[in-house]
């Protein structure tokens, strides 16, 4: 039998942080990590390998992260739990002893069972899988036409990356928006229409009612009675949590299916833990339960699990998730926090809402600057920021860290307004215009 301290069972952003953060925290004791992969993928960087990278190698998280921290690596598939005597089950390497278990066992992709033809060849969903992927890139390259069926993140994303190789994309969304979980419909027009302006057909309010072949795809049939030819469907229609192993042990589940876990991010087990896609989200603002599987919101509930997996030695609960994205849409980035103005109105918020539109860059007319678009959502009675969204160039990607801190701290619009900036005229926009302070005295003056 294997004998460690702290069992981490998945192997992506989750579980290394899990163990990274439990080793430096009780350095005497033994961490390992148990996966099923030889490899394992940058989660976020997947579509990237399609159109970018073209390489599936380039795309990989170093197993020295692990090994140079003193952390065992063991290749294999956990099959059951013994919680009694407190050991699994692995297919090859047999019972592995524990004191403490980290669930790390990620999401699985949601396919659509209830449309005809699903499980035609060349209908592919997207996993972190490096054999797979490099079967999935060796399909898309052999086709022209391709579907990409959900609206969401993964399924943009995909379209413009398989749009760089020169195919015919069509994306096809059930709402009535594109990422219209994270978006107000103005931002989410701004992603459609980019889309288009690249050759992408976009399709939203549509259903695929049938895909059509007879051992492989040929097109999609739609609800209104089109037909789209298809040489491959790429399905991102999301992921749902990988909680079998969980639920045959008896680990309690929540009406997702996702593992029931405290603000120190355990569960129904003292001795166990879950972290990342496998274990529920609340909002921060209602504390619902809310489908959120990001990357980086598993990388957060792991440092607060890792450190406090023994005992509380930090008061670094978790407080639900902000729900921060950011994402590149050919040359403009994307990137929200927090709610919606449409959610914060369906929550029954009183809300006030700054806009200000900007140059990255001052002069604007210095070269590659671009136009920078953000929104702020505040409470009105107090001011607390509850949500930012932002569209422009690459720095977008930070500007929504520092409004994501915002609203984890409760920051308000006075506050934001007059916040203390570094500005430099290669960098940033200018003193007199910069987004977050402007967005933010436009609120005050409505509120």
């Amino acid at each position: 039998m294997i004998e460690t301290d702290v069992l981490v069972i998945g192997g992506s952003a989750g579980g290394i942080l899990t163990a990274l953060s439990a080793k430096k925290t009780y350095r005497d004791k033994k961490v390992t990590v148990v996966r099923m992969t030889e490899k394992v993928m940058v989660p976020c960087g997947i579509p990237y390998i399609f159109g970018t990278l073209k390489d599936t190698s380039k795309n990989v998280i170093a197993d020295t992260m692990l090994t140079n921290a003193g952390i065992d690596i063991i290749i294999d598939e956990v099959v059951s739990i013994d919680r009694e005597n407190k050991k699994v089950n692995a297919k090859k390497s047999g019972e592995i002893s524990y004191k403490k278990l980290i669930l790390a066992t990620g999401s699985l992709p949601i396919v659509p069972t209830f449309i005809p033809g699903h499980d035609l060849e060349n209908v592919l969903t997207i996993k972190k899988d490096e054999e797979y992927l490099k079967f999935v890139q060796q399909k898309i390259n052999e086709a022209q036409d391709i579907v990409v069926i959900g609206g969401g993140f993964i399924g943009v994303e995909m379209a413009e990356q398989v749009q760089l190789l020169g195919k015919n994309v069509t994306i096809i969304e059930v709402a009535d928006k594109l990422l219209w979980q994270a978006f107000d419909p103005e931002y989410s027009d701004m992603v459609e229409a980019t889309l288009k302006d690249h050759g992408i057909t976009v399709k939203t309010n549509t259903k695929v009612t049938k895909l059509v072949g007879d051992t492989k795809v040929k097109e999609a049939e739609l609800d209104t009675g089109e037909k789209i030819k298809a040489d491959v469907v790429i399905l991102a229609m999301g992921v749902k949590p990988n909680t079998k192993l969980a639920e045959e042990a008896g680990i309690k589940l929540n009406e997702r299916g996702a593992i029931v876990v405290d603000e120190y991010m355990r569960t129904n087990d003292p001795d166990i833990f879950a972290v990342g896609d496998c274990a529920e989200k609340k909002c921060f603002f209602t504390r619902k339960n809310v489908p959120i599987l990001l990357a980086s919101t598993a990388a957060n509930e792991a440092k607060i699990a890792g450190v406090n997996v023994f005992q509380l030695r930090l008061v670094r609960e978790n407080k639900g998730t902000i729900s921060a994205f950011s994402t590149k849409i050919y040359n403009t980035a994307f990137a929200a926090a927090g709610l919606t103005e449409r959610q914060a109105k369906a929550e029954g918020f009183d809300i006030v809402v700054g806009k200000f539109n900007t140059m990255d860059k001052h002069p604007g007319t210095l070269p590659n600057a671009k136009n920078v678009n953000i929104k702020l959502i505040f409470s009105r009675y107090s001011g607390v920021i509850l949500g930012a969204q932002i569209a422009g160039g690459e720095n977008v990607g930070e500007m929504i860290n520092i409004l994501s801190l915002a609203i984890q701290k409760g920051t308000t619009a006075s506050e934001l307004n007059t916040f203390q900036v570094a500005t430099h005229p290669l960098l940033t926009s200018s003193p007199v215009s910069y987004p977050i302070n402007s967005a933010a005295l436009d609120a005050m003056s409505k509120i």
